[in-house]
């Protein structure tokens, strides 16, 4: 099993963008598909995206699409979620997630994912 560690949120204003990063240990990181949700203030947790394990399938929630982008670097074991045009509402907790079965990324608003990160806080303010 994996570990994850995110970095990258901060502070941004509406239009902004930001980087985030989730460095996984362990030498299986290619066999895990890897995905981000988020939990803004007060509000269920929520789908953002997700990557394959090649990195050629990736899939957004329809209020990210066009303007975040999910990739991923197998050879440093790590995942990136670029985050651009950010609004107000994409204020939240994103946490990074690692499972075998992709379809986990992607029902049950990730209540079978095997392993998270801790998260890390992103707030667009103006």
């Amino acid at each position: 099993q994996v570990e994850l560690v995110e970095s990258g949120g901060g502070l941004a204003q509406p239009g902004g963008s930001l980087r985030l990063s989730c460095v996984a240990s362990g030498r299986t990181f290619s066999t895990y598909h890897m995905g981000w949700f988020r939990q803004p203030p007060g509000k269920e947790r929520e789908f953002v995206a997700l990557v394959g394990t090649s990195g050629t399938l990736t899939e957004y929630a329809d209020s990210v699409k066009g303007r975040f982008y999910v990739s991923r670097n197998n050879a440093k074991n790590t995942v990136y979620l670029q985050m651009n045009k950010l609004k107000l509402n994409d204020t939240a907790v994103y946490y990074c997630v690692a499972d075998r079965d992709l379809s986990r990324l992607t029902k049950n608003k990730g209540a079978d994912i095997d392993t998270w990160g801790q998260g890390t806080q992103v707030t667009v303010s103006s």
